[in-house]
């Protein structure tokens, strides 16, 4: 709803409502006269109390109502929401004794966002196992699997015909407002051999919410 819209409700409903209670105050003036006491019940003209009281309930709930709509609309059009999106998700193991994650987070929000921390399985990864890039190009193809050589600072991890670079993480990761993030965790926590072909999440947090990713581990060849 236009703010000036607003104004002139609230306006009119102000009119409206002192109008109603000047009415509701004469009558009270006159009631007091019990002189006049007479003449006001037999003037037909005269509001009733009842009918006065309904206005000003009416007019109340009104002006109520443009006041909260007014609030809603100040709050969704200034306040813009934080939202990000968890694609592509994959953990790998390889049989033996090395283990993978990788998965593509989108900031569909309106404002950047801080990423406090990533767990696999309930389990805290510390950020020294954490290797990102950041773009802000589209990326279709599905993440495959990287060879743990490839997981280190400077890494080149090769996406459909393009090949990503790769940043270690030392502490909290700022993702920007329509910008993509390729993230792989070496070899984490409490994922081993037996738990191929089990369903393992994946939980993102930031300052304000959590995201929730499942899927199941898959063998790396």
């Amino acid at each position: 709803m236009p703010f000036a819209d607003n104004c002139s409700t609230l306006r009119r409903l102000c009119v409206v409502l002192f109008y109603a209670q000047t009415v509701i105050f004469k009558e009270k003036l006159i009631l007091l006269h019990g002189e006049k006491k007479m003449k006001l019940l037999k003037n037909k003209k005269a509001l009733s109390t009842v009918v006065t009281t309904l206005i000003i309930l009416v007019v109340s709930v009104l002006l109520a109502t443009v006041v909260t709509f007014y609030a809603i609309n100040v709050t969704t059009t200034r306040v813009q929401e934080e939202s990000i999106q968890v694609f592509k998700l994959h953990t790998w193991h390889n049989g033996t004794n090395f283990a993978e994650t990788a998965f593509l987070i989108i900031n569909t929000g309106g404002r950047d966002v801080v990423l406090d921390k990533i767990t696999v399985r309930g389990q805290e990864c510390t950020w020294t196992d954490i290797y990102y890039n950041k773009t802000q190009t589209t990326i279709n193809a599905d993440l495959p699997f990287a060879a743990s050589a490839n997981l280190t600072d400077g890494g080149i991890v090769k996406i459909g015909t393009t090949d990503y670079k790769l940043a270690k993480a030392s502490d909290d990761l700022i993702l920007k407002s329509g910008w993509s993030m390729i993230v792989y965790i070496y070899n984490p926590d409490h994922v081993s051999v037996s738990d191929i072909g089990v369903t393992v999440g994946i939980t993102v947090f930031t300052a304000n919410a959590q995201y929730y990713k499942e899927a199941n581990v898959e063998a790396s060849s």
